[in-house]
Parts: structure tokens; sequence; C-alpha cells
């Protein structure tokens, strides 16, 4: 398996450390969670990536501030066939924020044709 080369050259996004919040039960409510490999955004210093399954063929991928982001946490690799790994998060961001998900496409008819 090989990563999505549409992602294949984006730098991945150091994670910045986070102070793990006081209280657990006011961060569920006051944040979504959003699960992936983060990436840095190529023109937007201040946005980050968040590719949810660079493994797969169909590629999803998130796009938030990092002000928006109020906490990371590490999850397990991930590892392919070939034993290479790619780090995932779990980032906690705000209710309420602007995010952007973005599901990229072949266009194409979908009719049958005649």
């Amino acid at each position: 398996m090989s990563e999505n080369p549409s992602f294949a050259s984006a730098d991945v996004f150091p994670v910045q450390t986070y102070r793990r919040p006081r209280d657990l039960h006011s961060l569920r409510l006051e944040c979504v969670s959003f699960s992936g490999t983060p990436r840095k955004h190529p023109f937007d210093a201040e946005r980050v990536i968040l590719l949810v399954d660079p493994y797969s063929t169909n590629t999803v991928y998130y796009e938030f501030e990092k002000k928006d982001i109020a906490y990371v946490e590490e999850l397990p690799s991930l590892v392919d066939m070939d034993g290479a790994t790619i780090p995932m998060f779990r980032l906690w961001v705000r209710k309420g924020s602007i995010g952007l998900r973005s599901t990229p496409f072949l266009v194409g008819d979908t009719r049958p044709p005649g």
C-alpha cells in the first residue's frame, strides 16, 4: 500500500504540545473530536489539514484553523505492509468553529449510456 499521491508531498504537520484539559467532561461538551494524520496546509500557516485515512483511495480530509484546536491526543500509528508508519492523532476542535470537509472525486457521468 502507498500513501495517496495527492498528499504524499505534503509536509507532516508538527503537532504542538497542548496542555491536557483539567476537566475532560467539559472538553466533550465544548469540542468535537476528529481523527487522522495532520499535514501542513500548503499556503496558510494558521491552518491544518487532517487526512482521515491516509492509505485509502477515497481521500477525505478536514481543514481547521490552529486557534480552534483545543487539545490533541496521540493515537496508535498506522503501519503499512512494508512497515512504514503514519502517526495518527485526535484533534479536539471547539464547537462553532468553521471547518472544511473535502472529498475529491473524479468527474464523470453516472447515468448509463443510451
